[in-house]
């Protein structure tokens, strides 16, 4: 911890009465005058782009940022992210306003592992896989937190929820998640480990659940024994909001309010996101709380502050001095678009796209998520000054040719009428005839952040935000099959919004192409048109599975990894982790390899520049995992008939596994690597069109 930042601290707690110290260890922290420590609320989201307090670049979300595979751009929109959150802390603090959304403490990024496609928040995070989760997730923090963390923070940043969460969301607050040792260390821990070796974050927030049976805002194993002792965690750790609570409401451990939180705090919650911290006045009053704890924890909330130049730290003008019109304004629209570009997925194409518009007399745009500005958003998102949606691209450049565009809504998201007073599928004509006099149709189906999503901020109360099926929902499979059947020949291209995989069965069979986009930010609709007709080649690929059903899956709560996830999945996936096709056609050769790298050339084969994502997987003996992601790259765009090389770093884990100590073990070889531009599944090889190179190490 930062010596003169930590002897200020203790300086500074020393003069403090029990109810000043217990008074800034909640995340509305008030002022105490008398000391000169301003008023402070810790509480603030940046997600995918500043949340919650009014204009900032919306981003894609989380899962749709990890679908460029690409740690180097994570970064660089994490710095434009906190360039913007810098921007307007101080702004605000010239106004005198301290309140919610307004701080430099950003509870991002969520860096659970997204096992199953029915978590609601799934679409928060980077997907299914700890390798990909680790690499974006230490990039994303790097961006945030600037050059220099352990002695200055450009903001702090915040790694959840610790630990094993994800999901249900109604049984959140009293679920016991159990998993075995190997699970835990191989799948559930190691981007939270990386988090703090390769990250340096500042804070960590524990969920609201149990993990094998404590809770994880006060556990012994998961807080000390691990964080704070075996990987060296010195920064604060938060609860997740009135997570303290749950103890005694709904988990049924302790017998009230002053046993939560004298639990918490002994176990090392520095910070109660909410107000049952109040009683710790009591519970130290009463002999049953050390008020040496407080100190520890206003140590660790103090000298963040410090480091962020608040409370008496040293400020850096390089961060104070960011202008506030920078905020969504045109360098950073124009980064967006093409971050949007990089993080949508073509899932199928069967020749169709790109569409030529020039040879179009007329295009429809159809569907529930066509004109959804909430289908652009995500959850935990800010307000952009300008949102394009799929119809707003695709009619910008339909204008600049003459096309006519023939929109129609289709159907509600996820009800069975748009209105009240008509009957079941009161919006299906229409669609049908803008089907039948287009010459090609752009079918935008899917889900928003309005039913897929956090328990409490969706309208989706028969599943508190996750889904119960991944089947389309409302009377969406309907509308694409009426569609389908109308369009009579002619392209039907399918955009899916949603954050999250989906059984598009249908889709896949009949359609003549596949574009998932997640939610993909305020200049979403422009990238996809720009893709749809060519303007733009996609290269994202996907970070989840999409599963062809439910059946596939053991049961949502669940927490063993067998048969979960690419690494343990037995059955055939839909399209496969580490899946997404180009326009062009990519071969690669590999020209050398050892334990730590793989040199491969890389050459487009195809009529269109583009890029692509190389990816390396492992395959070692007597493993409970079918194969494990070890190196990702990404391509730079290539101009047709151009090749490059690239070397691969192979992750330094590729060949070991975790103990049930967390202890790292060699596991014998030989190994196989798997080179390619998918994961080596025979499904994803064959729709790709080229086979993984292996090679054994």
């Amino acid at each position: 911890m930062h010596k003169e930042y930590l002897e200020k601290s203790r300086a500074l707690i020393a003069q403090m009465t029990v109810e000043e110290k217990v008074s800034q260890m909640l995340h509305t922290a008030p002022p105490i005058e008398r000391l000169g420590i301003p008023g402070y609320n810790w509480w603030n989201e940046a997600l995918h782009g500043i949340a919650r307090s009014g204009t900032a670049t919306v981003f894609p979300q989380a899962v749709g940022l990890a679908a460029a595979f690409d740690p180097v751009l994570l970064k660089e929109i994490a710095t434009v992210i906190s360039d913007e959150g810098r921007a307007k802390f101080h702004a605000y603090q010239k106004e005198g306003d301290t309140d919610i959304y307004k701080g430099l403490t950003f509870w991002s990024p969520n860096i659970n592992i997204f096992r199953d496609p029915r978590w609601g928040r799934g679409h928060e995070t980077y997907g299914e896989d700890p390798y990909l989760t680790s690499n974006l997730g230490v990039a994303f923090i790097q961006g945030l937190q600037g050059d220099d963390p352990e002695n200055e923070l450009k903001a702090a940043a915040c790694a959840k929820h610790y630990a094993v969460h994800s999901g249900p969301e109604a049984e959140r607050h009293s679920f016991n998640a159990l998993c075995d040792d190997y699970d835990l260390w191989n799948t559930y821990l190691p981007h939270f480990e990386a988090a703090v070796k390769e990250g340096h974050v500042e804070a960590f927030m524990g969920a609201y659940n149990r993990t094998n049976h404590e809770p994880c805002c006060a556990s012994e194993k998961l807080m000390n024994e691990i964080l704070r002792g075996k990987w060296g965690f010195e920064g604060h750790f938060v609860s997740d909001c009135w997570a303290v609570e749950d103890f005694y409401k709904y988990h049924k451990i302790v017998n009230g309010p002053v046993e939560s939180v004298v639990l918490a705090i002994e176990k090392g919650c520095d910070l109660c996101c909410g107000h049952v911290f109040q009683v710790a006045v009591q519970a130290v009053e009463s002999g049953k709380l050390p008020e040496a704890l407080l100190d520890r924890a206003l140590e660790r909330l103090f000298v963040c502050r410090m480091k962020l130049g608040l409370l008496g730290g040293k400020e850096n003008p390089k961060y104070t001095g960011i202008p506030y019109d920078i905020i969504d304004g045109a360098k950073h629209k124009a980064f967006n678009l093409e971050v949007a570009k990089r993080t949508t997925v073509l899932l199928k194409n069967d020749g169709a796209l790109p569409l030529d518009i020039s040879k179009l007399n007329s295009i429809a745009v159809i569907g529930p998520n066509a004109a959804s500005i909430r289908a652009l958003e995500g959850n935990y998102n800010g307000t952009a000054t300008q949102y394009i949606t799929v119809l707003d691209g695709i009619r910008e450049i339909a204008d600049e040719t003459g096309v006519k565009v023939n929109y129609a809504l289709g159907c509600h998201l996820y009800k069975d009428r748009f209105s009240n007073l008509a009957i079941t599928d009161d919006r299906i004509a229409e669609a049908l005839a803008a089907t039948r006099n287009s010459d090609a149709v752009v079918l935008c189906l899917g889900l928003d952040a309005d039913i897929e999503g956090e328990q409490g901020d969706t309208g989706n109360e028969y599943s508190s935000g996750d889904k119960e099926h991944l089947n389309l929902p409302g009377r969406q499979q309907h509308l694409l099959e009426k569609v389908i059947a109308a369009a009579g020949g002619k392209p039907v291209i399918v955009v899916c919004i949603a954050g999250s995989a989906l059984a598009l069965n249908y889709a896949d069979e009949k359609a003549n192409g596949i574009i998932h986009a997640f939610y993909p930010g305020a200049m979403g609709g422009r990238a996809i048109a720009e893709i749809i007709t060519g303007r733009a080649n996609p290269s994202a690929k996907l970070p989840v599975t999409f599963y062809r059903s439910l059946d596939d899956l053991p049961g949502f709560s669940d927490y063993n990894m067998t048969n979960r996830t690419y690494r343990y999945f037995t059955g055939e996936p839909l399209y496969g982790f580490g899946f997404g096709l180009t326009y062009t056609k990519f071969g690669l050769e590999v020209l050398g390899h050892d334990k730590q790298t793989v040199k491969v050339k890389v050459t487009n084969n195809g009529q269109m520049e583009g890029r692509e994502v190389l990816q390396v997987y492992v395959t070692s003996p007597n493993q409970k995992e079918k194969y494990s992601l070890c190196s990702v790259a990404s391509v730079p765009p290539l101009k047709a008939g151009e090749s490059t090389e690239i070397t691969m770093q192979l992750s330094s884990k590729a060949f070991s596994r975790y103990d049930a100590n967390g202890d790292l073990y060699e596991i014998a070889g030989p190994h196989t690597l798997h080179v390619g531009f998918t994961q080596p599944d025979a499904r994803s090889e064959g729709l790709y069109g080229v086979g993984c190179v292996k090679v054994q190490v």
